[in-house]
């Protein structure tokens, strides 16, 4: 995200259009674009105020009043499915795909797709190949160790 042009910009560009110039010179001079002069000089004609609006903070979310409902239901059924989960609230009459409802319970600090164990559950990409084997082997030039003999 982009930051905010400084408060002593804002003044000056908001002090050269005062004067009786136009936003186009004003962005020229200041090197700033003109829709940023035209939108400056709106807010501060109508409100006074020449700071920046506030950027980030809390985002609504329209799962926020079925809170106590996705955490029941995922406390009763823990291998209940996203999907699942947002036909359940068609029902109720929210509409949602099931990737928000994934993403809504991460942003609430819940993590799933672990067993017991804290492993993940699904399969590895690539089943360990001969190369994996080999170097799990003992040398078979090493004093001592037994000769290994791999078979598919």
């Amino acid at each position: 995200m982009t930051k905010s042009y400084s408060l002593d910009l804002r003044r000056r560009v908001a002090r050269f259009v005062e004067a009786g110039h136009s936003c186009h010179e004003a962005a020229r001079h200041f090197e700033v674009s003109v829709a940023f002069v035209v939108r400056l000089m709106a807010t501060y004609r109508a409100t006074g105020s020449l700071a920046a609006k506030p950027e980030g903070g809390w985002r609504y979310s329209k799962l926020d009043p079925h809170r106590d409902f996705l955490i029941r239901r995922v406390t009763e059924a823990n291998d209940i499915t996203m999907p699942q989960l947002a036909a359940e609230l068609l029902a109720l009459g929210t509409k949602v795909t099931p990737a928000s409802i994934s993403h809504w319970f991460i942003r609430q600090g819940y993590s799933f797709k672990k067993n017991a164990a804290g492993q993940r559950t699904r399969s590895l990409r690539r089943a360990s190949g001969a190369r994996a084997l080999a170097r799990q082997a003992p040398a078979a030039h090493a004093p001592g160790a037994a000769s290994a003999r791999l078979s598919r």
